[in-house]
């Protein structure tokens, strides 16, 4: 094959890692431990909303009567729906099989979905309120994802948990994906009793972030996530027919979305690289963009659940609370703990930053050339033809001596289409050693993801203008402009963040293909992602000339200050 083509989607070691991948689907690496006998639980507690529909919740507190601060968390997914014991061990949600478990996870009996441990909690002081939000578990109601109503029921459960004789009146929220975007708009209406939140990867926005990103529809997890939403909760709007109803970044996505500066509580936002299937550009952008004033980021490139129950996040977890629900004179958390990798399992450096992208970055053009090479200067005029669904066109830049890249990559690239007016794009950032890929964690416990992807419909590039930075351009996802005949257009792709040490001798290279660039299968591919690929035919990219197609990279020197 040509060396300016690739498939990769066709990565060699897939029987290795589809055999590690079926020892975790049958045996997860998740530990059990039983709740202790002094552990008080109230069950099912009945909490009134404005409108008088109750709510329930489980409450967890610590021995005796004295008030503590409470961790609250809301979700659809069913308070109860936690371990027990069976004739052959602990039970376990099934999402720990379907969604790889790369590193060994411990939790105890009360442990819910995506919920903290509450006995962990309880035994630094805390109480704790699993709730059902309205329509599921044993909620009363019909509930409506993602929504206003939504939020001011959380509001209400905030306020309740602050009134209440156990508790000192200080009110904080944690917990994972759905525990954590439940967490923004209430955030934004300001209760009283609400002193801090902690979302532990959480989208911002529905359609960019996990839905419809770059325009692009995602039919694999948020088919699946809507399927079961329907069927573990009474809900009033079904959002997966209102999505295909909704192609567009409408009005009625806007009415889902948070208004993120709104929220000034002080937040301790997890925004891992190894999400960006779902979570990871909607929690960096809930760091960016909310109005706190303190304001913390907790970045990794770590399993998601061995990282969430790990005792470096809970450190900082409850450095977090411990401050602002106790007002305990405990050190301040750093603006960003940034893990900087060289592979899925070598972690180079923990340290503290101030700002994202970094202040000190270099940001440095790599420009596409000429027999598939990435080069700092434009070159001759040139073109790549690929086939949309077949192959990828690659770039590669070989690295003289070690740098960081650490920050959001962009891709500009000058596109045309042959037999289509329109395509999915989709572009994914390798790290290459000896020939072969250097694999990173990836979402749903993926272990061979790039270091960075990204993905735009072509139709669907129009900018906006307001939000964009060369860094980080956005779209409007509001018009629809399908290509003319021959019709030469730049596309400006954002790509994830990450951070990420190449070194002396190692290769970047970047890949434009039109389908996803991972392969679904469950066992080796990264199933449940997926994204509708491009109707046949044939991307060409452009380069050098009146076509300057550029990689920007983030290039950033020696830091000094260790975690």
């Amino acid at each position: 094959m040509d060396a300016s083509l690739d498939v990769p989607w066709r990565r060699p070691g897939r029987i290795t890692y589809a055999r590690a991948r079926l020892a975790a689907f049958i045996r997860p690496p998740v530990a059990v431990t039983p709740a202790p006998a002094d552990l008080q639980v109230h069950r099912d507690v009945a909490v009134p909303m404005k409108d008088g529909v109750l709510l329930r919740v489980n409450v967890y507190r610590p021995p005796g009567d004295e008030p503590v601060p409470v961790i609250l968390s809301a979700h659809p997914y069913g308070k109860g729906n936690h371990p027990h014991r069976t004739r052959r061990g602990w039970s376990l949600n099934f999402q720990y099989r379907i969604m790889n478990q790369p590193a060994p996870v411990e939790f105890s009996s009360e442990t819910g979905w995506e919920a903290p441990d509450p006995v962990w909690w309880v035994s630094q002081g805390y109480a704790v309120i699993n709730a059902d939000l309205r329509g599921a578990g044993t909620s009363e109601g019909v509930g409506s994802l993602l929504s206003d109503a939504e939020a001011a029921d959380v509001v209400d459960l905030i306020e309740w948990a602050g009134a209440q004789p156990w508790s000192t009146g200080s009110v904080g929220m944690l917990g994972v994906s759905y525990l954590a975007i439940s967490q923004y708009k209430a955030a934004a209406l300001h209760p009283p009793s609400l002193k801090a939140i902690c979302p532990w990867e959480g989208f911002t926005d529905a359609y960019r972030d996990f839905m419809t990103p770059g325009g692009v529809t995602e039919n694999g997890f948020a088919r699946i996530w809507l399927f079961m939403s329907m069927r573990v909760a009474r809900l009033r709007v079904n959002l997966g027919r209102e999505r295909k109803a909704h192609p567009l970044h409408d009005a009625w996505w806007d009415a889902l979305t948070p208004d993120l500066a709104a929220i000034t509580v002080p937040m301790l936002v997890c925004t891992s690289f190894s999400d960006d299937n779902v979570h990871s550009s909607g929690s960096m952008r809930a760091f960016q963009r909310v109005g706190s004033t303190d304001r913390f980021a907790y970045a990794h490139r770590g399993p998601k659940w061995s990282t969430f129950y790990g005792e470096p996040a809970r450190t900082a977890q409850l450095q977090f609370f411990d401050r602002y629900l106790k007002q305990k004179d405990v050190p301040t958390l750093p603006p960003l703990r940034l893990e900087v990798r060289e592979s899925a399992h070598e972690i180079v450096a923990v340290r503290a930053e101030q700002e994202w992208p970094l202040a000190r970055t270099v940001w440095t053009d790599l420009y596409l050339a000429d027999e598939g090479v990435l080069r700092p200067s434009p070159g001759d005029e040139g073109r790549i033809r690929f086939e949309l669904r077949r192959t990828a066109a690659a770039f590669t830049w070989t690295v003289g001596e070690n740098v960081e890249l650490t920050g959001p990559l962009a891709l500009k690239v000058w596109l045309s289409l042959e037999r289509v007016d329109d395509a999915n794009i989709f572009v994914g950032v390798e790290k290459r050693r000896a020939g072969r890929a250097v694999d990173f964690e990836g979402s749903y416990g993926y272990g061979r993801d790039c270091v960075a992807s990204g993905r735009l419909r072509v139709a669907l590039r129009e900018l906006d203008e307001d939000l964009s930075t060369p860094q980080q351009p956005e779209h409007t996802f509001r018009t629809a402009q399908p290509l003319a005949h021959g019709e030469i257009v730049p596309l400006e792709i954002p790509l994830t963040g990450s951070s990420t040490l190449f070194r002396a001798g190692d290769e970047l290279r970047v890949l434009v293909a039109g389908r996803y660039l991972q392969p679904r299968n469950p066992l080796f591919g990264h199933f449940p992602a997926h994204y509708v690929p491009s109707e046949p035919g044939y991307g060409i990219v452009h380069f050098g000339g009146e076509h300057p197609s550029r990689l920007l990279v983030p290039v950033v020197p020696a830091a000094t200050q260790e975690i």
